[in-house]
């Protein structure tokens, strides 16, 4: 009998914990050869850390038998835009065992993201083998964001996932019938305990300070560089004026260092204390060694392991904004942002931003998969009508956009009747000319 190599794969130091958490709690059988296949998926790999270099992996590493590049196996390829020809499929997987010591080996696969490269990749090289896929983050709790092939859908045996928001069960492959399972808090937290223990180079943090976590929102296309500076100077003072004089911003690794610089201009205004850590370490490393008095984000998945792990105060900035810059409608940070806005405290407490009923949360993640995905998830529109027709309020109708509502003939949309109106140039005319009018008699 073949012996079983279980090939884990990687892309954060957030997520090679969670695998390390998993083997812990016994959620994998055993296994003859376990490989941790490394991606980096940055835009420029060569001049970023890859996760087995990144401060505090070391205790991570004797959780497999061994550590393996992929941007090494694929070079000079790019690991987000490589994808074989459907021809050139039984050769590269011959290249691979023989590349890794394979063999004839029963191969199994530990992937994220499985609806895009790297992870559809490499599924789709190893043809027979089973998958699991685990949820590096809050982007599970929402729809499969592309159709899957049935030939690496059907190979899903299960969804791994922390138990960020509790009780809320993830979306993602449910249309494959893919049963969720919740990677134990305590056998993670442990995970992270070791994996701080090991960070020696933090420089000396202010204790009770506030937090602040960047994302780098620019990179991917969602707001402009000026408009994220601003957004950290508006966490900045949102937090002064919660009372909080010691600040620390954890920028995004990949983050320009101008970003640093705006702030500090900003905290020598207000004249408050701001050390930028500069160390690419997770913001989990500061809840164990210095826990801050407070974090603030904008939907980065650290709010929901602060709030959920760890007991801090937790407040977001800039979701409301988001919402309206996100696109396409089935862009997949929509459910991040969602979850982030309707759970997390305003930071700046404008009115009517409290919190959404969790009782509901099920039913608003049906009705925003069915909207986002509704030809993979055509078995969610009664809910989606449900929950629309009784819980679209001025505080839950931001989640939803009016054009994608009346698209789908759901509540909230135009109704039919007067759907024909946008298109109506007779209607236009009317409406450009009553608007005239208003603006002369306020004169």
């Amino acid at each position: 009998m073949p012996r079983t190599t279980r090939i884990y794969c990687v892309s954060t130091l957030y997520g090679a914990a969670t695998l390390a958490a998993a083997i812990d709690s016994d959620c994998f059988d055993d296994e003859d050869r376990s490989l941790l296949l490394v991606f980096n998926n940055s835009a420029t790999p060569e001049t970023t850390t890859p996760v087995d270099e990144m401060p505090g992996f070391e205790p991570l590493r004797a959780h497999f038998d061994e550590v393996l590049s992929w941007n090494e196996a694929i070079s000079p390829f790019h690991p987000g835009a490589w994808v074989p020809r459907a021809d050139d499929v039984p050769l590269f997987e011959r290249y691979l065992r023989l590349l890794w010591g394979l063999g004839d080996d029963r191969v199994e696969l530990v992937v994220e993201s499985i609806q895009v490269a790297p992870a559809l990749t490499v599924a789709q090289l190893f043809t027979d083998a089973p998958v699991h896929v685990y949820a590096d983050g809050l982007m599970s709790y929402g729809p499969t964001r592309n159709k899957i092939d049935p030939l690496v859908g059907t190979r899903v045996r299960r969804l791994l996932h922390l138990d960020l928001v509790p009780g809320l069960t993830p979306r993602l492959l449910t249309e494959f019938d893919v049963p969720a399972e919740v990677v134990p808090t305590e056998a993670f937290l442990k995970v992270l305990g070791e994996l701080t223990a090991s960070v020696t180079d933090l420089p000396v943090l202010p204790a009770e300070s506030a937090l602040l976590l960047g994302q780098y929102l620019s990179a991917l296309g969602i707001l402009s560089p000026e408009e994220e500076e601003d957004l950290h100077v508006r966490m900045m003072r949102g937090a002064v004026e919660r009372g909080h004089r010691a600040i620390v911003f954890k920028p995004h690794p990949t983050a320009p260092a101008r970003y640093s610089r705006a702030l500090e201009a900003e905290a020598a205004q207000l004249g408050v204390d701001l050390t930028v850590l500069d160390v690419p370490v997770l913001a989990e490393v500061l809840f164990e060694k210095v826990p801050p008095a407070l974090v603030v984000g904008c939907f980065s998945t650290a709010l929901f392991t602060a709030s959920a792990f760890y007991g801090l105060t937790v407040a977001r900035v800039g979701t409301e904004m988001l919402l309206d810059r996100l696109t396409p409608f089935q862009n997949s940070n929509r459910v991040p942002v969602v979850l982030a806005d309707a759970l997390i405290p305003d930071l700046e407490g404008r009115k009517g931003e409290a919190p959404v009923d969790a009782g509901s949360l099920d039913g608003l993640l049906d009705a925003l998969s069915y909207t986002m995905q509704s030809q993979i998830y055509p078995s969610l529109r009664p809910r989606a009508e449900r929950y629309l027709s009784k819980h679209l309020t001025p505080r839950t109708k931001r989640y939803f956009r009016r054009r994608r509502l009346t698209s789908l003939g759901l509540p909230g949309g135009i109704p039919e009747r007067l759907a024909f109106i946008p298109r109506n140039s007779t209607a236009r005319r009317v409406v450009r000319r009553a608007r005239a009018l208003k603006k002369a008699v306020g004169r």
